[in-house]
């Protein structure tokens, strides 16, 4: 393209600080340099990640480009690049897959090392390639997809179908696939099973579709907002009900309604208390309990160790357990042949200038997902 080699000038939504709203700017966005690619943004999701950043929740550096869950085309490649040239479609990769560190060699694992999972907001040199109102501004989860390009390393994308449309397969990027694999690859959700999920938002409802789709006999939703019922109904869930109806914990009342506890339960909000009641609503004996949701940075987690001590499992996952430049070409070509559907997900699709609209649909519970394009 035209613009490879040089700085190119675009719009990007700058976070200066905690708590501040978004700012649509001009942006700098360098060249690649050897071994990074740089992307133009099509279509981005918006995510509740995010918006613990703005909040101050999860741990980052300031000024801040967010975004992590997208769909775009490579603009230009630097030095070195081989799984990518300027013109494929991409979706840019939070959790990327170097294929050399233990993580990435082993079977089970997917955190890379080169994963940002402390807030570093810069690229593997070290440095960034944003500047805004002649300061450098940092990366999110080394992508920062709410830009109109941006600069990501090679391990940190994966080529997809020309013809997968961008404001859908975007969803693959995180939410959908976070919440499909926490079921049917970190769970391994077995047929005929009972499950339980905490949190009904766009991850939680990726989890119900996946608990469905591994067979799950029963699968409960759990929600605070009860608007939500409709849809995870809609997506698979058979009952739902709010820890608010009952004085009764929310766990006990669970354990009274499975007779002694689910099978797999899933906690898909990011909250301490949460997970707790997620672990205790899983069998005591043979029950797994899955972590989803991302937790609050600065908190610790304390519970009674004789829930684990009866026999149950406790278990975390990243990105749903997926590799992610192996994994997410083969979910997008799943979605292509339709085993699953993503338009149940997406509630609204803004121009990427009603970003902060975007976020306010988020906190106020109107949304699932909402995509921007751009």
């Amino acid at each position: 393209m035209a613009t490879a080699g040089k700085v190119i000038r675009c719009r990007a939504a700058v976070l200066w600080g905690p708590n501040q709203p978004l700012s649509v700017e001009e942006v700098e966005v360098a060249p690649p340099k050897e071994k990074e690619v740089r992307i133009k943004i099509l279509a981005a999701g918006i995510c509740r990640s995010d918006d613990h950043v703005i909040k101050g929740a999860m741990a980052s550096k300031y000024p801040v480009i967010l975004g992590h869950e997208a769909a775009g085309v490579v603009e230009s490649v630097g030095e070195g690049v081989t799984i990518v040239k300027p013109g494929d479609k991409v979706i840019p990769l939070f959790l990327p897959q170097c294929r050399k560190c233990s993580t990435c060699l082993s079977p089970e694992g997917n955190l890379c090392i080169l994963s940002d999972v402390t807030g570093r907001g810069v690229l593997g040199d070290g440095s960034t390639r944003f500047r805004c109102r002649g300061q450098p501004v940092y990366h999110f989860m080394g992508i920062s997809t709410f830009s109109e390009f941006t600069v990501v390393g090679e391990s940190a994308v994966a080529p997809i179908q020309a013809a997968a449309p961008p404001e859908k397969v975007c969803l693959i990027g995180c939410g959908f696939s976070t919440g499909y694999g926490a079921a049917v690859k970190t769970g391994k959700v077995t047929p005929g099973s009972t499950c339980i999920v905490f949190g009904l938002g766009g991850v939680g409802l990726a989890v119900i579709m996946g608990c469905k789709a591994a067979g799950a006999a029963r699968i409960i939703g759990v929600d605070i907002n009860k608007d939500k019922f409709a849809k995870a109904m809609a997506v698979g869930a058979t009952e739902c009900l709010s820890p608010l109806d009952s004085q009764q914990p929310v766990s006990e009342v669970l354990s009274e309604r499975t007779g002694g506890g689910a099978d797999f339960t899933f906690e898909v909000v990011g909250r301490l208390d949460t997970m707790v009641d997620a672990l205790a609503s899983c069998h005591m004996n043979y029950g797994c309990s899955v972590m989803v949701g991302a937790p609050p940075s600065t908190q610790k987690l304390s519970f009674d160790p004789m829930m684990l001590l009866t026999g149950r499992t406790w278990k975390g996952c990243v990105f749903g357990g997926w590799k992610s430049q192996d994994d997410v070409p083969k979910l997008v070509t799943d979605f292509m042949a339709k085993k699953f559907d993503l338009d149940t997900l997406i509630t609204h699709i803004l121009p990427f200038e009603k970003i902060q609209e975007g976020f306010e649909l988020l906190t106020s519970g109107q949304s699932i997902r909402t995509v921007l394009t751009f």
